[in-house]
């Protein structure tokens, strides 16, 4: 018994998941978008940003460690877990880096942080052996620290969420605009086609981190303003394939029957037309998410995308990229890698959709 699919989805998912590089970088996408959501539950510092800084121990290499004093919050506000996996614990406890520490019956003697690990200053803090609001603990720093002290493994973490969500944004953005306009121009063709087409390539025309930077210094510079400048100069590519697609597939029979039988042309569009012509479309989405990561990490080294003290691995460059001469060179090559493989991950699986979408050669 012949148990072959027959159907074009079916055959394009088999032929996906046998492309290995594509399968495998599908899901270190799907693994980027969880450590996206879930990065304050993942990182090491879950302050809102991971913007807990210690200026004492700045540029550590990584796998630093050093006893860190905590001290808690006498008058915290009240927190639920969604607004902690989502912005951060907002009532993390003080940290302050020290060298050695002694507790005598009810005082803590702690010596503060110093290179030399000499006494420079010490403190004698009176405790409570019961409920006591102060805790000494040796933390870990993983990636090391950047120039201001601040835990780098968590900023990339979170860094994630910028780099990730606008590529759904933007992109959501492009194919909504894009599918819209591309649909009109060519299925209705004539006057309408020619004025779209007149838009488009003036659109095209400008380059695309010139139109961005514009967009965003007009709305302001923000989290959100770079998510919409960038998805609002993506959508001309989507439009153009959506008009040709169109175009190519409004003489065939089932589009004439559909005319035939009183179909409006909304329905006809929407309906019949655009399941058809999702394979090309789907394809330049997944070259969109890369090329808006490129756009965002542009901007943000720039200076003109998301604002101190919002992680984003552009900034986190732009913050950095003199250290590379200074013998620190992975302050600024961590992110570079973080985002060389992101987008190189949307490729391949732009590559390895385009070939199993094309089931005509099989």
């Amino acid at each position: 018994m012949n148990t072959k699919p027959t159907s074009l989805s079916s055959i394009a998912f088999n032929k996906f998941i046998k492309n290995r590089i594509g399968l495998f970088s599908f899901w270190y996408i799907v693994f980027c978008g969880f450590v996206a959501v879930f990065a304050y539950l993942l990182a090491p510092d879950n302050s809102p940003n991971a913007n807990t800084m210690h200026l004492e121990i700045h540029t550590k290499k990584p796998f630093f460690k050093t006893n860190i004093l905590y001290k808690k919050k006498e008058n915290h506000s009240e927190q639920n877990m969604v607004d902690k996996v989502f912005f951060g614990n907002k009532n993390t406890p003080t940290e302050t880096p020290i060298n050695k520490y002694v507790i005598n019956k009810d005082t803590l003697i702690v010596d503060l942080y110093s290179e030399s690990n000499i006494i420079i200053n010490q403190k004698k803090i009176p405790i409570q052996q019961k409920n006591s609001i102060y805790k000494v603990k040796e933390k870990t720093f993983i990636l090391g620290t950047d120039k201001y002290g601040r835990d780098l493994l968590s900023r990339m973490l979170i860094g994630t969420r910028i780099s990730f969500f606008i590529g759904f944004i933007a992109v959501f953005i492009s194919l909504v605009i894009g599918v819209s306009i591309g649909s009109i121009a060519g299925y209705f063709g004539g006057i309408a086609d020619k004025i779209i087409m007149w838009i488009i390539n003036v659109t095209w025309s400008i380059p695309t981190l010139l139109m961005v930077i514009a967009i965003t210094l007009a709305l302001g510079k923000g989290f959100w303003q770079v998510f919409i400048a960038v998805g609002l100069t993506m959508w001309v590519e989507v439009a153009r394939v959506v008009r040709g697609q169109i175009m190519s597939v409004k003489q065939q029979q089932y589009v004439e029957a559909a005319n035939a039988l009183g179909y409006s042309n909304f329905r006809i569009i929407t309906k019949h037309i655009l399941p058809n012509i999702m394979g090309p479309v789907i394809v330049i989405s997944a070259a969109n998410f890369a090329a808006a990561i490129l756009i965002e990490s542009g901007l943000s080294f720039l200076g003109v995308g998301a604002q101190p003290p919002t992680p984003s691995w552009g900034a986190i460059i732009k913050d950095h990229y003199n250290y590379i001469i200074l013998g620190k060179a992975y302050l600024a090559v961590i992110p570079g890698l973080a985002i060389m493989s992101l987008v190189m991950a949307f490729m391949l699986v732009g590559n390895a959709l385009r070939d199993a979408l094309d089931v005509k050669n099989d």
